[in-house]
């Protein structure tokens, strides 16, 4: 019988990790792989999305091999990139950037593309890339004010954390909510089906605990 393979997570997102639990999966390994995240020039969200889960993948599937545990690991990394048209919203680093962000998305809609990565031990890739429209309601100055004070917009592409305040905010969503949290579950949970991975290892567990 083959050996169940190991779990990577080429993140120290917690928010990442809370979704990967939610479904009942538990990484063995968090090997964050830092990376450049400036979009080059010309690219669109969608394939920035891509490329990022992509560079992040092998980023961390590259340490782990010189820490010597990924003989028989799988890789998932994942990349959020938060776009109005064409132009893409970076990751909010300071209270002018957020609030930049936050007055162009006032009343409108936005996309948000979420890339996924997963690397077996061999090098092969399997990819999605899920897409959500998101419409904001008409903001106010005080609404603003109030939001970049309570700093959870910090470092959250498009200068906002869905799951959060913020969630007050959308109008509608069309497409994956994990998605714009940091993960798509099913697409997530497909590509790790796909590549030998027993999703379902821990449900029977869980669900003993429960008393179901």
């Amino acid at each position: 019988m083959a050996t169940r393979p190991e779990l990577i997570l080429a993140s120290s997102s917690p928010r990442r990790l809370a979704l990967l639990n939610q479904i009942g999966i538990e990484p063995e390994h968090l090997v964050p792989s830092h990376v450049d995240e400036t979009p080059e020039r010309g690219e669109l969200a969608r394939k920035l999305a891509t490329r990022l889960a992509n560079i992040k993948a092998l980023t961390s599937q590259l340490k782990a091999q010189q820490s010597g545990i990924a003989d028989n690991a799988l890789v998932l990394a994942a990349d959020t990139v938060v776009a109005l048209g064409r132009r893409i919203l970076p990751k909010a680093e300071t209270m002018d950037e957020a609030a930049s962000a936050l007055r162009l998305l006032s009343g409108r809609s936005h996309r948000v593309y979420t890339g996924v990565c997963l690397l077996n031990a061999a090098g092969q890739a399997r990819r999605r890339l899920v897409e959500t429209k998101i419409r904001f309601k008409r903001l106010s100055a005080r609404e603003i004010e109030s939001y970049l004070a309570s700093a959870e917009w910090r470092d959250k592409a498009g200068g906002y954390a869905i799951q959060g305040i913020a969630g007050a905010f959308v109008q509608k969503l069309s497409g994956s909510y994990h998605a714009v949290v940091g993960l798509p579950l099913y697409e997530t949970a497909a590509l790790l089906s796909g590549a030998g991975y027993p999703v379902e290892f821990n449900w029977l567990n869980q669900a003993g605990l429960s008393g179901v």
